[in-house]
Formats: C-alpha cells, sequence, structure tokens
C-alpha cells in the first residue's frame, strides 16, 4: 500500500471509531470514507471489523496503523524542519494559551508585539487544552503544568497561585446562614477546596467549569469562590477571605518544540511572552496589596 491517503484514512478510523467521527477529521463526506474503506478492504484485506461500539482494527490493521503512525510522525517532523530552516523573521507563529491568560494578562502585551513586528502574523489561540506540538497545533504554547512533556523546551516562569475571594458588599449584607459558594466543576476542584476555605460550612450553590464566567460571577457578588490571584486582585470590589498565603498551583510554562527553538520569529515571541510574563510575578504570586475580609 503505497497512497497516503489510505494510511491517513486508516489513522483517522482507528482514532475516531466511526465512519461519520472519521470523515469530520478527514474533511471528506460520510459517503466518501465509506466508499474508500471499503475500496481499502477489497484491494488489501480486512483492515477493520464493523462492530456495535465501532471499527475495531483486525491484525493487519493494527499493524498498518504503527506504519502509519510512522509516516505521519516524518510527514509532521518534515513540515516542523521546513519552518524551523526558514530564517526570515516575516512569517505567521501560533501562540496557544488559556484564555484567563491572554484577557487578565497579556492582551496589551500581544498587541504591543504585534504592532512592534508587523511582518509577523501572530494568531492567539486560547485554550485549556495542552496542544500537541508534535502535531504543529501550535508553534508556542503557554501552559500551567507540573511536569510538561520531557521533550519540549522553553522557561518555567512560577506557579499560578489562588486564594478565597469575596466581593465585599455581598459579604457585608448576607447573613453568615445564606452565603453559598461558586465552586469549579466537580473534576477541577482540588483536594481540600472546600475544606480548608474560610467558610467549610457554607453549601455550593452552583458549579461552572469555565474560571473566566466563575470569576465574573464572584466579581458580581453571587458568591464566594477562590480565584486566581491575578484575576482577583485586582479587582476594587473583592476582598480576600482568611489570613493564608496563597496557595501555589502549577507551574507557568513558555515551550515550543526543540525543532522550532531556533527559529528567529518563534523565539521572538517567546522572549516577548516570557519577558511580559515576568513582569507581572507579584501580581500572579499574590504578593501585591490586596484588602482583607473581615471575618
Amino acid at each position: 500500500m503505497s497512497d497516503w491517503d489510505d494510511y491517513r484514512l486508516i489513522l483517522a478510523l482507528a482514532r475516531a471509531g466511526t465512519l461519520r467521527a472519521a470523515a469530520l477529521e478527514l474533511g471528506l463526506t460520510h459517503t466518501t470514507v465509506s466508499r474508500r474503506l471499503a475500496v481499502l478492504q477489497d484491494s488489501r484485506g480486512a483492515v477493520f471489523e464493523k462492530r456495535p461500539e465501532g471499527y475495531v482494527p483486525t491484525p493487519l490493521g493494527s499493524a498498518l496503523i504503527d506504519v502509519a503512525e510512522n509516516m505521519e510522525g516524518l510527514a509532521l517532523a518534515g513540515a516542523r524542519y521546513q519552518r524551523a530552516s526558514d530564517k526570515d523573521l516575516a512569517g505567521v507563529v501560533t501562540l496557544s494559551l488559556p484564555e484567563a491568560i491572554a484577557q487578565y494578562l497579556l492582551l496589551e502585551d500581544l498587541l504591543d508585539f504585534a504592532q512592534s513586528y508587523p511582518e509577523i502574523e501572530l494568531r492567539v489561540q486560547t485554550s485549556y487544552r495542552f496542544v500537541d506540538l508534535d502535531r504543529s497545533e501550535a508553534d508556542v504554547v503557554v501552559r500551567g503544568a507540573f511536569q510538561p512533556p520531557d521533550h519540549l523546551v522553553g522557561r518555567r516562569l512560577y506557579p499560578n497561585c489562588v486564594a478565597y475571594y469575596a466581593n465585599r458588599e455581598y459579604l457585608e449584607t448576607t447573613p453568615r446562614d445564606q452565603l453559598c459558594w461558586i465552586a469549579p466543576g466537580p473534576e477541577a476542584r482540588m483536594p481540600g477546596w472546600l475544606e480548608n476555605s474560610p467558610f467549610p460550612e457554607i453549601p455550593i450553590a452552583i458549579s461552572i467549569d469555565d474560571i473566566t464566567a466563575r470569576h465574573r460571577a464572584l466579581v458580581k457578588g453571587l458568591g464566594l469562590s477562590r480565584g486566581a490571584c491575578f484575576m482577583a486582585d485586582p479587582e476594587p470590589g473583592l476582598v480576600r477571605l482568611g489570613d493564608a498565603p496563597p496557595e501555589a498551583q502549577q507551574d507557568i510554562w513558555v515551550l515550543t518544540h526543540p525543532d522550532l527553538r531556533y527559529t528567529p520569529r518563534i523565539r521572538l515571541v517567546m522572549d516577548h511572552v516570557a519577558s511580559a510574563m515576568t513582569k507581572k510575578r507579584g501580581l500572579v504570586l499574590g504578593e501585591l496589596p490586596q484588602a482583607f475580609a473581615e471575618l
């Protein structure tokens, strides 16, 4: 089998499990994928078995999946080498970072970079998922992580710190037995999130997965919450609960793929982001002056 499109089909179906999902991944119609799979199996033998749970690779299919993954890795590496060999500053750099960091920490700095280097097209993607740099989903990534993938290169900055907060007016005007918590989703709650809070007896009224929506609910005085210091401390209407120091979470990293580390425009973006984040160290660590509530 020499057609790379056949191997792409095998990979897509192996990863997706259904013809419809594979078609979406490949940007093809369901009918086209079904027809190509039939031709493939007629000419090469049984590569997949159709079962109630989806398409499952046969032993031949498993062997071809290994080959396809190797071919995909070589193709991705070739694309990275091509980008890395481009020493011209002009070009595209894709930066992936969490939406909260983009909005509350780096928005002005990113616009400043775009104005300073108009020949570089900076494409900013906001996501909390650790995008796959091996697959060129981005060129530079800013993420919180206890330990990022070992092969990536870049800089560890400092931990993201969180504390407990309340809207001052909400805290002062709401009877204690009517206070409530705005919590992260259950899967995002750190052990002891509620038990170690200044108000462990207060119920959780609502869980909000999105950190920005949760922060806005806190600012509006809809409940108590734990939030990132860099988001909450600058808000004049918020006060910190308790006298415990902010709690360190995952370290913040600025990373790229090792194949791209010496590409000038990627190096410029990494240095600019790292420099901007370094200047905001005290804000992220919760070291700036902040009003405290009297409990």
